[in-house]
């Protein structure tokens, strides 16, 4: 009896030592995974998955594609391709450059935003935003009579928040669903509306008020529930001259000339990042969970350092800047900086991730929330793919 159980107790403690071995060896690789996650990290395979049909050299670059050109030209890098939009209408690319679609019309003053998959192009003062995803023009967003444009956003889910002047208000907000249908709508007659954005989970709206306080010039974010007529809540903004706005699900991100502000979604509570003396040379919102600001000492100058801001009001990370910077772009948890030799990609915390140091003359870039980055100049565009 004992010499038939001796087998079996060997392979149990083979087994438990097999388990134990492998426990382990899984810990200690998702420990290594954690310490080295801005070296080694699941981006690349996401980049390689999400643009395996792009063929790329040695650098990581594709082969240029020829777009639509035009004036004040502004570019968004999609989860499946490229959108830009400029005085010469708007037009999607592929991330390879075959073309999706195109709107070919003149716009005196084109304005692109995007959120994950989703991007809208319009004219600021016209009548109608055109919202771009999976390969074509989704949707066409037709202001009534009379109305005009002054901002569009979009929220990672489709949902679309429009600000515009109509007749017998001195601003509105209308809230649509992914379908196009509106769902929402804020009227305010005795202030100025200037921006606002619909929240992740679809369920509130921020917009954000121009007046007069004391005498003074004030701003207010005022944030709507989207079954309710009265603001949830009412933070003031200052006397600075809002700039840009972000909805993530923890906080709300308000750029002004003078600051950076984020307001906690819990609390309502306002934390800022004073720019004191320095004056504003560039930005983006786009990225998760922290701001980039690039600002300089004097007001004609150029940017000397660039800065990521926590939701907190603290400094996450900055670098000195040698020379122009003639772009900046942030998504997901990267931004990049693009000088006129080299394009630096950070994470974060403002921590070197992956650098390229012949951009070909490009002058204008856009960043995919997997890490990689598009490159353009007036007439041609191409892709960054870092390993």
């Amino acid at each position: 009896m004992n010499e038939q159980e001796t087998p079996k107790k060997k392979w149990k403690f083979l087994h438990r030592l097999l388990a134990l071995l492998t426990t382990t060896a899984l810990l200690l690789g998702a420990l290594f995974l954690v310490v080295n996650r801005d070296t080694y990290n699941l981006d690349a395979l996401k980049r390689r998955l999400a643009m395996r049909k792009v063929e790329t050299s040695d650098s990581g670059q594709a082969a240029p594609f020829t777009h639509g050109g035009g004036d004040n030209l502004s570019f968004a890098c999609l989860s499946d391709g490229i959108v830009t939009a400029s005085t010469a209408g708007i037009r999607y690319y592929t991330f390879s450059g075959d073309q999706y679609t195109e709107r070919v019309f003149p716009m005196e003053f084109p304005v692109l935003t995007a959120n994950g998959s989703c991007a809208l192009a319009y004219n600021a003062g016209g009548s109608a935003v055109y919202r771009y995803q999976g390969g074509q023009e989704a949707q066409v967003l037709e202001l009534e009579k009379g109305g005009e444009l002054l901002s569009a956003r979009v929220n990672g889910s489709g949902w679309t928040a429009v600000t515009a002047q109509e007749s017998g208000y001195k601003g509105s907000v209308l809230v649509y669903d992914s379908q196009g249908k509106p769902v929402f709508r804020v009227n305010r007659s005795s202030v100025f509306v200037a921006d606002a954005a619909v929240a992740p989970d679809c369920k509130s709206v921020a917009i954000i008020t121009l007046g007069e306080k004391d005498g003074t010039f004030d701003s207010e974010l005022l944030v709507f529930r989207l079954d309710r007529e009265e603001p949830v809540a009412q933070v003031s903004l200052g006397t600075g001259m809002p700039l840009d706005l972000d909805y993530e699900s923890e906080q709300i991100w308000v750029l002004t000339e003078n600051e950076l502000m984020a307001v906690t979604t819990q609390d309502w509570k306002r934390q800022d990042y004073s720019f004191g003396r320095s004056f504003l040379k560039h930005a983006s919102l786009d990225g998760d969970g922290f701001g980039l600001v690039l600002l300089g000492r004097y007001r004609a100058g150029t940017a000397d350092r660039a800065l990521s801001i926590g939701p907190d009001g603290q400094v996450l990370g900055q670098v000195e800047l040698k020379g122009q910077t003639l772009d900046c772009a942030a998504a997901g948890r990267y931004l990049c900086l693009l000088t006129g030799g080299q394009l630096v990609l950070y994470t974060r915390d403002m921590t070197p991730y992956r650098t390229l140091d012949d951009t070909q003359g490009a002058r204008f870039t856009a960043m995919a929330a997997n890490g990689s980055a598009l490159l353009a100049d007036r007439q041609q565009a191409w892709l960054y793919i870092p390993d």
